[in-house]
């Protein structure tokens, strides 16, 4: 018998009168000491199966068919038999440890509160066990990281604590629910390797979703393709990937950005210039709030951006690549020169800067964060129009139309709402409401770590479409190197706020002159 064995699972939620079905007849299993991977698309029913196997779904939710984790039915379980097993034989990581811990409370007293619910620790018991399991999953100096709040730790120190929490308890079945998608590719190398080395001392069976093969190759022993709540194929890791049979199964496999831009034109226009652009945040303690040092979030960088040319910038979290884009649109103070269209725009006003806000424009990471819930598709869009005057004689309802066909969105949805739209349409809309204003310069920040594979695909081929339409110059950041890879003409690569190596994307990507880029390269492999 299986450890946990799944079988014709079957959940629906039923809101407003409608019933949809987001599981429908799925079926697998997890021994000790193996690794079954629920791999498919957002939508796809993965999370919804995880959650259902200890009935963490709301009243809301419809479960039918069986569950049983060793030998125990968990489908209607009661109460004091679903207490005992949450947290102590099954335990959860999930996506996003910034939602998942408690901002208001310290790493330690989080970890504790559990301890103290599932074993009865405290005291001096609780705080030599959790500086224990800190050591175990590479918190280094564990002790002083005790009092830390969740922000004040980087996101694979967040994600550390995390799965030191689900093994607190020695779990038999952990379930991971996307636990390094938002995370850097060395990061990311360093958590897949921990939770295979915790999975193998402990004997742990372990349940991993997650939208990309690349991850499945390395950690699975056994693949679940999921589609539209169904398991579409199924079987041993190596036969999905060497021989897989299903259509779905062949597209996810091959949804990989590939391909690269168009060359940029001789003598194209430099329309973004920065030399020894330093940006450093001042560190004040004390009432008078003196300044006792500095964080040096970028040193010494310099970079120039031409019409049609992207710069992808790269690196782990915390380098410096975000702070060195906002440096450049004037959004945060640094020193050294930036000039933007041939204009050193270093000491000019707000009011100055506001007349070329149009020309430079960002798109986000997060599609779900950076749209207002409360507007419309066509208010979000259309509300840069009135601020900078664009085209005002022209009515807005039809230049809104325009973008969203230009980015791949239907006009006839503009007056729905970000929550109606999917992750790869939210993210359209987000540059939508850049292109809207026909940008020169377009700071694209981790436009696609959040998204599937296929989706990601469609998002590069849709951003150097419209770069060789308009000309549009592009800093590309992201810690994906594929995408980067398939975007980027120049690359820069960063380190602790200092630029470590710079060249063309060929160069970078196949003779990296410094060791930190072969780390980074070699950890996507």
């Amino acid at each position: 018998m299986s450890l946990l064995d799944v079988r014709d699972l079957r959940v629906s939620f039923r809101q407003d009168g409608a019933v949809t079905e987001a599981v429908r007849g799925v079926s697998f299993s997890v021994d000790r000491g193996e690794t079954v991977a629920l791999v498919g698309e957002s939508g796809s029913g993965k999370s919804v199966t995880a959650l259902s196997t200890v009935s963490l779904l709301g009243d809301s939710a419809q479960v039918a068919g069986s569950v049983t984790y060793d030998g125990q039915q968990m489908i209607g379980a009661d109460a004091k038999l679903l207490h005992k097993v949450r947290g102590n034989d099954i335990s959860f990581i999930f996506q996003e440890p910034m939602t998942s811990l408690n901002p208001l409370h310290t790493i330690e007293k989080q970890m504790a509160e559990s301890l103290a619910l599932h074993q009865g620790l405290s005291g001096a018991q609780a705080r030599e066990r959790i500086l224990d399991l800190l050591d175990r999953v590479g918190i280094r100096d564990a002790e002083s990281r005790l009092g830390a709040y969740p922000h004040q730790l980087s996101g694979g120190q967040r994600q550390r604590v995390m799965i030191a929490m689900a093994l607190a308890n020695k779990p038999d079945i952990l379930i991971a629910d996307e636990p390094t998608t938002a995370l850097d590719v060395t990061i990311q190398a360093q958590i897949l390797d921990l939770l295979a080395e915790l999975k193998a001392a402990e004997n742990m069976g372990l349940l991993f979703i997650t939208h990309d093969l690349g991850i499945v190759r390395r950690v699975a022993d056994k693949v679940c393709v999921m589609k539209d709540g169904e398991i579409v194929e199924s079987g041993p890791t190596s036969e999905i990937f060497a021989n897989p049979q299903h259509p779905y199964t062949r597209k996810l496999l091959a949804a990989e950005p590939s391909g690269a831009p168009e060359p940029v034109e001789a003598g194209a226009e430099v329309v973004a210039e920065t030399e020894n652009l330093k940006i450093w945040f001042p560190i004040q303690r004390g009432l008078l709030k003196r300044t006792v040092g500095h964080v040096k979030a970028v040193n010494d960088a310099s970079l120039s951006v031409r019409a049609g040319e992207t710069v992808g910038i790269v690196g782990e979290s915390g380098s410096g690549k975000t702070t060195l884009a906002l440096a450049m649109m004037r959004l945060i103070a640094s020193e050294g020169r930036i000039t933007f269209r041939g204009q050193d725009v270093r000491g000019w006003s707000t009011g100055e800067l506001r007349r070329l806000r149009k020309d430079m424009q960002i798109v986000f990471q997060d599609p779900y964060g950076s749209l207002s819930p409360r507007m419309t598709c066509f208010q979000i869009i259309s509300e840069g129009l009135g601020i900078h005057k664009v085209d005002p004689k022209r009515d807005k309802r039809e230049l809104v139309a325009e973008v969203m066909v230009e980015t791949g969105l239907n006009p006839a949805a503009m007056d729905r709402y970000p929550h109606e739209f999917s992750g790869g349409q939210r993210q359209r809309i987000a540059i939508a409401r850049a292109m809207v204003l026909r940008p020169r310069l377009l700071v694209l920040d981790e436009p696609t770590s959040a998204l599937d594979m296929t989706v990601q695909v469609q998002i590069v081929d849709l951003l150097r479409e419209l770069q060789r339409k308009h000309g549009l110059a592009y800093l590309f950041i992201s810690h994906d190197l594929k995408v980067v890879r398939a975007m980027s003409h120049q690359v820069i690569v960063m380190k602790q706020g200092d630029v470590v190596e710079t060249g063309s994307a060929a160069a970078i990507f196949d003779a990296p002159q410094t060791d930190y880029t072969r780390t980074l390269i070699a950890a996507a492999r």
